[in-house]
């Protein structure tokens, strides 16, 4: 790729996401001005741009980029300009092709927040030769679906060789606390998916397959167990309910496993959970928690109920916490893993800040600051994950300016 005026462009950079996004950059960038990252903000309306630019408090002006998400021709001249794009732009599968399509031809480096199984998928398959032959790198799932949970069994499994000569065979995740709103893009990403299923067989099919990410090739044959309803946890003596989020975290930490030729084995099994707590008020708390997700997956998987969530209940896209709430919003996830031979290891990864908006923002530039970093001779194009396009430095950065943790316990 020629030489660009551009280390990274932030692509909706006026939704509710997009901005904070943005002003945690500019916050970042004159905290560290050794970072040395020249960026411009981009959207498909000037007058909203303008405003956001004069939100913020900087020294010079950044450059505005005015582009439509369908017009192919405006995105290409963006992308000719920039060696990343970090796109806020959901639901990606009504907004986000295109776009994807350009950096695959150009060689731009890319990154999003997208949590959707089925339009990742599309990407790969369409894309991934383009990408390869162009040199771009395109990360998909750089917030809290699904860093945490990707980079959480990553280093796990780093120490579990370490420690053991050999990775976990069995890892699962587990919310032990969380404060903090899911965003209204997500909400809509997930009645978006809700709106395909219903209507494409297939679609349904690649939903339930917890290998639907991974190459063509890969050999995993491994039975994922089915985490449901009300479960005890042994490990812990707490009660817990399936994590509504792993149905995308999975199977990003199972392509990380092909990606990496197999690190954590081929017989490797992932599940994640939440913890609701001991005893019989613990047990009580799962069964309720248990109802309302199902109550929530009924109303997504019913036309009456998806406008009952769209209308009235789920946030809308654009909508979401003060700055207050997201500095008051966290989560701690707790690893387990166990060895062939029966060993045990625990992690625990912790964030600073809502879970769905200001953490995510977070992790999402730090990203794509280290993809701006990393060399295509250290890592050629395709479609990666974060566990697999980067190296230390990514642990180095989310810890030092993210505001995450990454502890072994024990």
């Amino acid at each position: 790729m020629s030489q660009t005026a551009f280390d990274i462009v932030i692509y909706g950079a006026t939704s509710f996401v997009g901005q904070i996004v943005v002003r945690y950059l500019a916050e970042h960038l004159q905290r560290h001005p050794g970072e040395n990252m020249v960026w411009a903000m981009a959207g498909r309306s000037r007058e909203k741009l303008e405003e956001v630019r004069s939100s913020l408090s900087l020294v010079g002006e950044i450059p505005l980029i005015v582009a439509d998400a369908e017009d192919e021709s405006a995105l290409r001249v963006m992308c000719e300009q920039t060696r990343v794009v970090i796109s806020t732009v959901g639901p990606y599968a009504l907004y986000g092709t295109t776009l994807v399509k350009v950096c695959a031809e150009t060689g731009t480096d890319y990154c999003d927040l997208t949590g959707e199984t089925q339009w990742i998928k599309r990407m790969i398959d369409r894309f991934e030769v383009q990408a390869k032959q162009s040199g771009a790198r395109i990360l998909h799932c750089c917030g809290f679906d699904s860093i945490p949970s990707d980079l959480g069994v990553a280093r796990l499994q780093q120490t579990a060789r370490e420690r053991f000569g050999e990775p976990c065979a069995d890892v699962r995740m587990c919310v032990k606390g969380m404060k903090g709103g899911v965003s209204g893009g997500t909400f809509a990403s997930m009645l978006n998916i809700a709106k395909e299923a219903v209507t494409n067989p297939e679609l349904r099919r690649i939903l339930a397959n917890p290998y639907a990410l991974c190459p063509p090739d890969h050999v995993f044959t491994t039975r994922q167990k089915k985490l449901r309803g009300v479960m005890f946890d042994p490990d812990f003596q707490v009660w817990s309910v399936p994590f509504f989020m792993a149905a995308i975290n999975t199977r990003v930490v199972h392509r990380s496993n092909a990606l990496s030729g197999n690190a954590y084995g081929e017989n490797f099994s992932y599940g994640e959970v939440v913890w609701t707590g001991s005893g019989t008020r613990g047990r009580i708390n799962a069964h309720l928690m248990n109802a309302s997700l199902m109550a929530f997956l009924i109303g997504v998987a019913l036309k009456p109920g998806r406008w009952l969530l769209e209308s009235v209940l789920l946030p809308k896209p654009g909508q979401g916490p003060s700055p207050e709430a997201q500095r008051k919003g966290y989560y701690d996830l707790r690893f387990v893993g166990h060895s062939k031979a029966g060993q045990r290891i625990e992690l625990k990864v912790t964030g600073d800040r809502d879970p769905g908006y200001g953490s995510t923002a977070k992790m999402l530039v730090q990203a794509g600051i280290c993809l701006a970093l990393t060399s295509r001779e250290q890592k050629p194009g395709g479609f990666w994950t974060t566990a697999t396009a980067f190296d230390e430095r990514i642990y180095q950065r989310l810890t030092d300016y993210a505001g995450l943790s990454f502890e072994v316990v024990s």
